[in-house]
């Protein structure tokens, strides 16, 4: 249940308040920038919030029970030191930073409410505008710890672990069988499944004459 300063809530009910959404971010540098909704600065929780053309929050997902949570903000990419740069973003200093979004009565900054926390998921660029995907406190629980024990592929296409080059692979999309990571993108060293793991067809497999029974794979 969020906290409304009793002032503020006063200020809502007779229609005085003016609002608008700031939202502040928490590089991983420690840095921390803050942006607005509203056309001129404002200083929220102690941090001076830059007007951001274009800022707007999509809607959350999953706010109730364990979900993860998501959310999304958009607004165009800025200039300078203190701004959503391509500079910033290409520097990994974004990834994973903290987001707070607040509800903020604009002439009267102090009265704020908190209406979200999250980390940076993902960041899109589309030309001069940004796209942020966060994903709620809760996502540290629905994240996998260790590995598990498959034939098909953990990895995500393009990623660290797998290694192809999405530019060298227009609009491709990944099934995570062994077949395809060799037969289409000839990245079988990098394959990270357990391709000849027992499945169920293995409870019903016997004994063939004339066929291999050496030990090696089945595949």
């Amino acid at each position: 249940m969020r906290d409304i300063p009793e002032e503020m809530a006063a200020r809502i009910e007779s229609g005085v308040a003016a609002l608008c959404h700031a939202w502040r971010v928490t590089r991983t540098d420690g840095v921390q920038l803050g942006f607005t909704d509203h056309d001129r600065a404002l200083e929220v929780d102690g941090t001076a919030c830059s007007p951001v053309e274009g800022f707007e929050a999509g809607a959350r997902e999953g706010e109730a029970g364990f979900e993860p949570g998501t959310l999304t903000l958009a607004g165009h990419l800025g200039e300078g030191d203190d701004a959503l740069t391509e500079a910033t973003i290409g520097a990994g200093l974004l990834d994973r930073a903290r987001v707070e979004l607040w509800r903020v009565d604009w002439i009267r900054p102090d009265l704020k409410v908190r209406l979200w926390v999250g980390r940076i998921r993902a960041l899109k660029r589309d030309g001069g505008r940004l796209t942020v995907e966060l994903e709620g406190p809760l996502a540290a629980l629905d994240r996998q710890i260790g590995r598990t024990y498959g034939r098909l592929c953990e990895a995500r296409l393009g990623d660290g672990r797998c290694g192809v080059d999405l530019e060298a692979h227009p609009g491709a999309r990944c099934d995570k069988r062994w077949e395809t990571c060799v037969g289409t993108f000839g990245n079988g060293v990098n394959f990270r499944g357990l391709p000849d793991i027992p499945g169920d067809d293995f409870m019903a497999a016997h004994p063939v004459d004339g066929g291999r029974h050496d030990g090696r794979s089945r595949r």
